[in-house]
């Protein structure tokens, strides 16, 4: 079993940044590969971005130049900074980690981009 807190979301104006963390705990040596997700009012959860145990990444074609995800082993947390953000971006962040049997999700956290 892995548990993934999720913090850091909020309300930013247009052209801010925020920084989401996800703390893993429980069985985090089975974790692949850990990535945020995020889901807008009536559109389908998507990636965001990604990382693996191996430090190679990868991002949305929307956010990339934008957001950056990184982690400290050390800590057992991942986190996702997020530059120049858009109303676009308003959404409910999931952080998610993945082993070789099944996907954990946390319980996500709103990021809301407006003036």
């Amino acid at each position: 079993q892995v548990q993934l807190v999720e913090s850091g979301g909020g309300l930013v104006q247009p052209g801010g940044s925020l920084r989401l963390s996800c703390a893993a705990s429980g069985s985090i040596f089975s974790i692949n590969a850990m990535g945020w997700y995020r889901q807008a009012p009536g559109k389908q959860r998507e990636l965001v971005a990604a990382i693996t145990s191996g430090g190679s990444t990868n991002y949305a074609d929307s956010v990339k130049g934008r957001f950056t995800i990184s982690r400290d082993n050390a800590k057992n947390t991942v986190y996702l900074q997020m530059n120049s953000l858009k109303p676009e971006d308003t959404a409910v962040y999931y952080c998610n980690a993945l082993t070789p049997e099944v996907g954990y999700w946390g319980q996500g956290t709103q990021v809301t981009v407006s003036s």
